[in-house]
């Protein structure tokens, strides 16, 4: 069984690509969440994974939020978990590891990591990355994930995390204050807009409706800029953050 959050697709691409593979149960955390069901039950021998993008060096709060709900009728044999990040994930496995403890009281047996295509546009100096990088860390991910899968069908120990440069500082200083900051309130649409409705399509919290044919977001936000990346017109901004910047979403 796997349990998955994506934006922008690339935690999205892992997710499935493993789940074919190992022809697993490929759940999307959003979806189980508006159900309200949250007891599930691993047949004889199952393993239990979660793939997610790291955000600020740490795990995304709907993520910790669902493992906080999360009620297994039979312990898993092998816990994993594999993460995306545009260059490092700091501690955010640990943060990980202990949240599976205390809410489930089980060991997180591997960490596989996936450098992929930046997404974070909402910040001054922080952006998407230009092409052949992107295209790049795409090949690389995709080069990685035969070995990720078998390492998963062996059941194998692995800490793949990137830790980058002053990973305790990030995670338990700026990654701990992420959700200070974030918001849906500088979003908004330029008079490019065409009313296609796309940005309501991609929401994975459906928090944007059209209005007189314009999107308005309404406050349940992640800041995943799903809406920003997939706008057919790059009409959707981040109040001047986002200005003159590039989008990027999975090529699927």
């Amino acid at each position: 069984m796997i349990f998955y959050f994506s934006g922008c697709g690339n935690s999205r691409f892992i997710a499935k690509s493993i789940s074919k593979a190992l022809n697993e149960r490929l759940l999307f955390i959003p979806e189980e969440e508006r159900s309200g069901k949250f007891d599930y039950d691993l047949v004889e021998g199952e393993s239990l994974g979660f793939v997610f993008p790291i955000y600020s060096w740490q795990t995304p709060r709907l993520v910790v939020e669902f493992v906080k709900k999360l009620r297994l009728v039979k312990k898993p044999t092998y816990v994993w978990m594999a993460v995306t990040c545009g260059d490092n994930g700091g501690y955010a496995d640990r943060l990980f590891s202990q949240q599976l403890q205390e809410s489930l009281g089980l060991m997180l047996n591997a960490n596989y990591c996936f450098v992929m295509p930046n997404t974070y546009v909402n910040m001054a100096g922080m952006s998407v990355d230009k092409p052949e990088l992107a295209q790049k860390k795409i090949e690389a991910a995709k080069a990685h994930l035969p070995e990720v899968i078998q390492n998963i069908k062996d059941c194998k120990q692995a800490a793949e995390m990137r830790r980058g440069i002053f990973p305790r500082f990030k995670t338990n200083v700026i990654g701990k204050n992420f959700y200070r900051w974030v918001s849906d309130e500088p979003f908004f649409s330029t008079d490019d807009c065409i009313s296609c409705g796309k940005c309501v399509e991609v929401c994975p919290f459906h928090n944007i409706t059209l209005e007189d044919g314009r999107p308005k977001w309404h406050g349940k936000c992640t800041t995943c800029n799903a809406c920003y990346h997939y706008c057919p017109k790059h009409a959707i901004q981040y109040g001047k953050a986002s200005k003159g910047k590039g989008q990027y979403h999975f090529p699927e």
